[in-house]
């Protein structure tokens, strides 16, 4: 890698390395660290007159110890208000996002939008943040690896870029250290880093912040992975050819839905996600068996994780191919049909104190009805159990928030395009306010909710491709 000077100004910025694997952009977003210009102010002279952002380093002859001109204006620093104070309302709507809380976008540095999209959905949860904020510098308890801890560590670093910056923040450490923990994100193709899949860089992500942001690693106040977006299944492995059945559990990060014809919305693709056939063999047979795996959710967590499977392997073209199909998913999810009957019986007084609370915020009268037999056998098993829904119990005097099995959308992170190797990859995120932002790389965009609502797919437009749903959850004072 060359080292080469800048000059910008009246001043010289010396030994900086050019990655020349890397497109130009990246270089211009280290000039932006030490400069404070933004990358689309500089105007950086080389062989055959300015740098653009996807030249071709090869071609422009740079040489180690050469000296480089960048032209541009630094962002002004922020001074003290001179006119007197102006309410919020007055405000153009995009400054009103700004004063609200909206965050930055992040510059794409070579088909890193499958990156992107997955940060600002993620840093959408303030209590993955908080969890981030109370995870130590030097501490590496559990055996955990360099590489994760320092993941972890520039997760946490690119969040807080993104709450205290108003100009789009650019990812490289948080680039360098996924590619370092994850070799597969570093993939080139003709010395250009190839365009990966969200969902892995999703799933990727999350399964290294479960292994560093524990309870031992954090703070006792800081949720951990499994509290927030963990998700305990209880299965029924039956073969109907032999007879046998067992029971099995696991904990996985997110439920998938699973697209055929028959599928038109979230609720079909869940169910067929939740029943599968295996193969494996039957000790009763001595062979080779089909057996049917029917899975209920048997442990909730605060935010619901959900992938539709739009992609597979076409092995004619060997690569992965897209199902475009529309499949509909809403703004409000219920799962309780999904639950275990276990955890049904746990939900019962919640949902009804969170019905409760609805009915009287509208000015409805609650409804009294006699509970038969069974229901009252669940409330008292419920009363017995209600810590297991508990969110908060940390501090006595603060009312319980217990989980309903009641989910709304807080993100979509949606793919355009054919593959899933290929294509642009969005992040859509709900803000406190309810209004949504589209973040598009650096460019954050106002979106309406019936905009949300058109990503379901069915054409060559964004689809949805993960959905993520916070709990809805009902208040106890005792």
């Amino acid at each position: 890698m060359p080292t080469v000077s800048v000059k910008w100004q009246k001043e010289v910025f010396s030994g900086i390395e050019i990655d020349t694997s890397q497109p130009p952009i990246v270089f211009k977003s280290q000039l932006y660290t030490l400069t404070g210009v933004p990358p689309e102010r500089q105007k950086i002279m080389v062989k055959g007159g300015i740098l653009k952002d996807d030249a071709d380093w090869s071609t422009l002859g740079v040489k180690d110890g050469q000296k480089l001109m960048m032209i541009g204006t630094a962002d002004e620093i922020v001074k003290a208000p001179e006119k007197g104070p102006v309410f919020v309302e007055d405000l153009p709507e995009e400054e009103q996002v700004v004063v609200l809380g909206h965050s930055a976008g992040l510059y794409n540095l070579g088909n890193t939008c499958y990156m992107n999209s997955t940060l600002q959905c993620l840093h959408s949860v303030p209590e993955l943040k908080s969890a981030l904020l109370s995870y130590s510098d030097t501490g590496r308890g559990n055996g955990i690896d360099q590489a994760s801890h320092n993941l972890t560590l520039a997760t946490r670093n690119t969040f807080g870029e993104l709450d205290q910056s108003v100009r789009p923040v650019a990812p490289l450490q948080f680039l360098q250290t996924l590619r370092k923990k994850y070799p597969q994100f570093a993939q080139q193709h003709n010395n250009v880093y190839m365009q990966q899949d969200a969902e892995e860089c999703w799933t990727q992500l999350v399964y290294t912040l479960s292994q560093t942001l524990t309870s031992d690693a954090s703070e006792s106040a800081a949720l951990s992975m499994k509290q927030l977006f963990g998700i305990d299944l209880v299965s029924r492995v039956h073969c109907a050819e032999s007879g046998e059945e067992s029971t099995e559990t696991e904990s996985v990060y997110s439920l998938k839905c699973h697209i055929s014809q028959d599928v038109n919305h979230l609720h079909e693709g869940l169910k067929h996600g939740l029943k599968t056939e295996l193969e494996k063999v039957s000790p009763a047979l001595g062979r080779t068996a089909i057996y049917t795996r029917e899975s209920r959710i048997n442990e909730l967590p605060r935010y619901l994780t959900v992938q539709f499977v739009r992609f597979f392997w076409k092995r004619e073209s060997n690569q992965k191919a897209k199902i475009l199909r529309k499949v509909d998913y809403p703004l409000e999810l219920d799962v309780y049909e999904f639950c275990s009957d276990e955890l049904k019986q746990k939900l019962q007084a919640p949902r009804q104190m969170l019905r409760d609370a609805e009915n009287a915020k509208f000015g409805l009268k609650t409804e009294v009805k006699a509970s038969s037999s069974k229901e009252n056998e669940g409330s008292s098993s419920t009363a017995g159990d209600s810590s297991s829904m508990d969110i908060d119990k940390a501090d006595p005097s603060v009312p319980k928030k217990q989980l309903t099995g009641v989910y709304d959308l807080v993100a979509v992170l949606t793919h355009k395009g054919r593959s899933a190797d290929s294509g642009h990859y969005v992040g859509w995120v709900k803000q406190d306010n309810g209004k949504w932002i589209e973040f598009d790389d650096d460019n954050p965009n106002i979106r309406k909710e019936e905009d949300i609502l058109k990503l379901s797919g069915g054409g060559d437009w964004h689809m949805a491709y993960i959905c993520l749903y916070k709990a809805r959850v009902a208040e106890s004072k005792s």
